[in-house]
């Protein structure tokens, strides 16, 4: 195997020196940072320091024809195997060098709050602005933080970063809440948390509407939160119905309408809602998601629903998960504030109304707990 050692500024002009030498087929056999001295700490010059390796093939003699067939079956099988074993523990160095690359170049003491906002799922992109901020203060009061004022910075970044989004739950200002979303997130139970809430502190008259009338026991699901706040529910399967039922909730304070749970990746599901709602009523809509979904899924449905005129998302199952970091970066991705998020299925406790500030909680919590 061929050896050689490289040292750049970042990881990313390190990677490029290594395939200029021997292209994709290079094994990274160690990776290090290594710095300057410094002032304490500070103005530290860093650099990656990788050692990269090669293997040459090697030519053996041609043997007779009969044997060359199982000899090579058997090469090519252990070759492979050795190969994707390389592979695997290449692609997971690759994998910690770009988790680390958002602060590679920052003082060694943000590392751990950073590395925490990385399990977090925080974005790259936020956790550099959050270390980033931190090092100028850190330059300009000619001090390090411990990790409590770490904290308190990183949380009026973030509520700097976000403040100018809306929080917070249905504003009664509307009667109808239309409440979207793909299936298994939660919505029905969301929606009677929601409503028992409205009955049972603000006083409101509720009622329910679904078009989820592809599943029988979701019907039953709302008939029974119905039947427990003592409220109508009217389940509709075309237009002409949807606006009978909107005739006979002429009298309720606030109507919740229960959208059928389906896979949105599909256009066709979401044109289905489009044909069946009526969006110019006077109606405020909410798109509800699982924190327990992967990202880019949850982007996706985001993505589908561009057209609606959708407020602010619901965040539901934070209880099932340790990594809150997905909610920052949707509302930075779309520009969109959350109502409410869910921590449990017990009705009508297990919701909270949003605030910034809770959120930024939850997610330092989970920092601090990492």
């Amino acid at each position: 195997m061929k050896m050689k050692k490289y040292t750049a500024d970042t990881m990313v002009e390190a990677m490029k020196k290594v395939r200029a030498d021997f292209g994709d087929e290079a094994v990274i056999l160690s990776s290090s940072v290594i710095k300057s001295k410094g002032f304490m700490g500070f103005f530290q010059k860093k650099s990656v320091e990788v050692v990269a390796g090669y293997d040459e093939p090697v030519a053996f003699p041609q043997e007779p024809a009969r044997y060359n067939k199982p000899q090579q079956t058997f090469a090519g099988s252990e070759a492979n195997s050795e190969i994707k074993k390389e592979m695997k523990e290449m692609r997971k160095l690759l994998q910690d060098m770009k988790q680390s690359s958002a602060y590679i170049n920052l003082p060694e003491s943000l590392t751990p709050l950073l590395s925490s906002l990385e399990q977090q799922e925080l974005s790259e992109e936020l956790i550099f602005k959050i270390g980033n901020e931190l090092y100028t203060r850190m330059k300009d009061e000619k001090k390090d933080f411990n990790l409590e004022e770490q904290n308190e910075y990183a949380r009026k970044i973030l509520l700097d970063e976000f403040s100018a989004l809306p929080f917070g739950g249905i504003s009664f200002n509307r009667k109808y809440v239309n409440v979207l979303g793909p299936t298994g997130v939660g919505k029905t139970t969301t929606i009677a948390k929601i409503a028992a809430r409205a009955l049972l502190e603000d006083k409101k008259k509720v009622g329910f509407i679904t078009t989820d009338t592809y599943r029988i026991a979701a019907i039953e699901q709302l008939r029974t939160y119905a039947n427990l706040l003592q409220a109508p529910v009217e389940v509709v399967y075309n237009k002409e119905d949807f606006n009978e039922a909107i005739a006979k909730m002429k009298d309720i304070d606030v109507v919740f309408i229960d959208t059928a749970g389906r896979n949105y990746k599909e256009s066709k599901y979401v044109d289905d809602i489009k044909n069946l709602i009526d969006f110019e009523l006077d109606m405020e809509s909410y798109l509800v998601l699982s924190v327990t979904s992967k990202e880019e899924d949850m982007k996706t449905i985001v993505d589908r629903f561009t057209s609606f005129p959708i407020g602010k998302f619901i965040f539901t199952k934070v209880d099932e998960t340790h990594s809150v970091g997905p909610i920052f970066n949707l509302m930075k991705q779309y520009g969109k504030g959350v109502a409410y998020y869910t921590d449990g299925q017990e009705v009508p406790e297990d919701i909270s109304e949003a605030t910034l500030k809770k959120l930024i909680d939850l997610l330092l919590a989970g920092v601090n707990h990492a």
